[in-house]
């Protein structure tokens, strides 16, 4: 029945896309996709375009195909996500996709008058054929790759960090000659691929040389100390404006601006008309959000997912904020297959230089643990978890006045709940 729906979904999607006939923006990487996919959004509303993105991370078979249907609100969203465990609700999840079929029917057959005008969708490559089989289904015009990294997220499904590679080309390699691909130039990696696409190529990033730059980056602080943000400027073919993002930390969202204006740029906006589109840009909850914690701390939230790539940018982030303490809550990074320990010690030695105190969370997080401790981090300031539901109340007792914690972990880790635990009410 599975391959049934899905098969019926996927012709419903190639009908639609025949039918209405919307640019299609496609986003992959190991990191910082979706925050990508919301800069983008931003930057293309701000010119006044019809924008549907995809909600969350949905960025699978099902999830791309969700996306060309509809607009979906997160209650049935979450009926076919990880939200709700297989098995359950059934009765529910029947009746969602009875609409689901119903609705996309009569939209092939009665046009609407409001489909969009560009989908931004994020494409998965968790295992080998992922994106080329995405790509049968709807075909970009306009591929941005965010970063891969020496040790991608889901290498386990994979011979190697080269088949993953590889794979998430796929978005490039089939781009149209008149397309654009966007490059994160900081990444070799992702770098690295440019040969293998006719289309043009634009690189943004924070080195010399990238077409679109991030300069004059930093963290914001308000004068009582409280953290604000950040703040940087965009630079493209001599021209500088100033971008800043509340509430937010790390470079990962100065990147995801940058992939956004060079989107901007490839539709003909300036970069003025790019800047104010992007002070309306909104990141999804858990990607570096700093939070008020309880008895006066801070509250990192990066606890929706992690890759190698990704845990050390956020450690650099714990490093370069003033705080009392520092303390590490980690969890294990998933899915990468006989690559985890390797990561995983890496993960451990940063730790050792940016944190003062570690909550390691999971079998793998005892690596990371006692790879921390061998680079001379104190035993004593080192706390090993089972599960987050353990964690969570050892951390809330741990902390005091103007403590920084930083939150992250794979998703199935279930963090958020030490997030819950410690965040300010």
């Amino acid at each position: 029945m599975t391959k049934i729906l899905k098969h019926i979904l996927r012709r419903f999607a190639r009908l639609t896309m025949w039918r209405y006939r919307p640019g299609v923006i496609g986003i992959t990487g190991s990191a910082g996709k979706t925050s990508a996919k919301l800069a983008v959004k931003a930057v293309l509303e701000g010119s006044g375009r019809a924008v549907r993105t995809a909600p969350g991370n949905l960025n699978s078979e099902l999830g791309v195909v969700l996306s060309i249907l509809g607009d979906w609100s997160e209650r049935d969203l979450a009926l076919v996500t990880r939200a709700t465990p297989a098995g359950t609700r059934r009765a529910a999840k029947l009746w969602f996709w009875v609409r689901v079929i119903a609705v996309s029917s009569w939209r092939i057959i009665v046009p609407a008058t409001h489909y969009p005008e560009i989908l931004v969708l994020e494409y998965g490559a968790d295992r080998p054929g992922d994106i080329k089989y995405l790509l049968t289904i709807a075909r970009p015009n306009v591929s941005i790759v965010t970063a891969i990294g020496d040790v991608p997220v889901h290498v386990e499904f994979y011979d190697g960090p080269e088949a993953v590679a590889r794979e998430k080309g796929r978005l490039i390699e089939f781009l149209p000659a008149a397309g654009y691909a966007i490059l994160n130039g900081d990444d070799p990696v992702v770098r690295g691929l440019q040969a293998r696409t006719r289309a043009h190529v634009m690189c943004y990033g924070f080195d010399r040389g990238e077409e679109v730059r991030v300069v004059r980056f930093e963290h914001r602080f308000r004068g009582d100390g409280t953290p604000d943000g950040i703040s940087f400027k965009l630079e493209y073919a001599g021209g500088t404006v100033p971008v800043r993002i509340p509430h937010v930390f790390g470079r990962t969202h100065a990147y995801a601006a940058a992939a956004g204006a060079s989107v901007g740029i490839v539709f003909g906006m300036n970069l003025v008309a790019i800047s104010d589109a992007l002070a309306h840009y909104a990141p999804a909850e858990s990607r570096m959000q700093v939070m008020r914690g309880i008895r006066s701390s801070y509250v990192i939230d990066d606890a929706y997912n992690a890759s190698p790539i990704a845990m050390r940018a956020a450690l650099e982030v714990l490093r370069d904020f003033p705080a009392a303490r520092r303390i590490a809550v980690l969890g294990d990074m998933k899915e990468l297959g006989r690559f985890s320990r390797e990561a995983h010690v890496k993960a451990g030695k940063i730790v050792a230089k940016t944190a003062d105190a570690l909550f390691a969370v999971g079998p793998e997080a005892r690596v990371l643990a006692e790879a921390a401790r061998a680079e001379g981090m104190k035993k004593t300031d080192i706390f090993l978890f089972d599960s987050a539901d353990v964690a969570k109340v050892a951390v809330r007792d741990f902390l005091k006045k103007d403590d920084l914690v930083l939150v992250k972990g794979s998703h199935a880790m279930r963090l958020d709940k030490v997030v819950d635990e410690i965040r300010e009410r």
